[in-house]
């Protein structure tokens, strides 16, 4: 069984020191400890270190961490990250915490850690539900915007214009904002739309 450390900091000037001491005095040696240097906003799986942690890490090992914390920028991150390395074999021990599951309260503090997750998820979703029915109800539609053929047609004419002086599609269509299949999706409308129009 193997003790591998992770530190987290937000910036560079931060000093990681602190955490490194405790896992130190925690028994990991200085070189098995995973160090990041990245925001908080970042899940814990997009942090370089994280992931060769997650690819080091195997049956029996326990990651030690200073505080409970490091592991996500959330509950939810912090979980998830739990869980990868549970469901690798491995164990997670949060010093400041005192969570340890290998003890009945460390056990206890991650299963009122999913609860709080869940309950966080919840929120969350309220939140966002409230959000969109507030913005409809003040008249904002969602989706894409309505489509002006007028403003398509001219932006065809640009695209012809171009081609007849030997630009290529792509070019053509960047010149409108477009990109290529934007440009021939909306060229097969106007076929389309034009075909339809002719007398039969």
């Amino acid at each position: 069984m193997r003790l591998l450390g992770y530190t987290r900091v937000s910036t560079v000037s931060q000093d990681a020191r602190l955490q490194l001491d405790a896992l130190t005095v925690a028994g990991v040696e200085e070189r098995d400890v995973f160090a990041d240097v990245t925001s908080g906003s970042r899940a814990a799986i997009n942090r370089p270190c994280m992931k060769k942690l997650l690819e080091y890490a195997t049956d029996g090992d326990t990651v030690v961490v200073w505080r409970i914390d490091r592991l996500g920028r959330s509950l939810i991150d912090v979980l998830n990250t739990v869980n990868l390395l549970r469901e690798r074999g491995v164990k997670i021990r949060s010093i400041a915490d005192g969570i340890d599951p290998e003890t009945s309260s460390g056990r206890m503090m991650l299963g009122m850690l999913a609860t709080l997750a869940e309950y966080e998820r919840e929120l969350i979703a309220e939140r966002v539900n409230a959000g969109i029915a507030a913005a409809r109800q003040n008249g904002t539609k969602f989706g894409r915007p309505p489509v002006d053929p007028d403003e398509i047609a001219q932006k065809l004419e640009i695209v012809r214009d171009a081609r007849a002086k030997g630009r290529t599609a792509e070019e053509a269509a960047r010149l409108v904002g477009w990109s290529r299949a934007t440009l021939y999706r909306h060229q097969r409308a106007a076929e389309s739309l034009a075909t339809s129009r002719e007398p039969r």
